[in-house]
């Protein structure tokens, strides 16, 4: 995957947690919660990227 296209998609989710933590209302625990999620996501996705995390593939739900 061409490292423009890693940026991207960081910029993307960046601009789109912050507008929905400027714009729409919540506590302020739940916009926590939801941070972290995507936070947590953001770095997953960061791994399976750079092919640290190949055992995931083998897992299912």
């Amino acid at each position: 995957m061409p490292v423009l296209t890693i940026v991207i998609v960081l910029i993307v989710a960046g601009v789109l947690l912050w507008l929905v933590n400027t714009y729409i209302p919540m506590q302020r625990t739940i916009k926590n919660i939801l941070n972290a999620v995507i936070v947590i996501i953001i770095i997953i996705w960061l791994l399976k990227v750079f092919g640290l995390l190949n055992g995931l593939q083998n897992l299912r739900i």
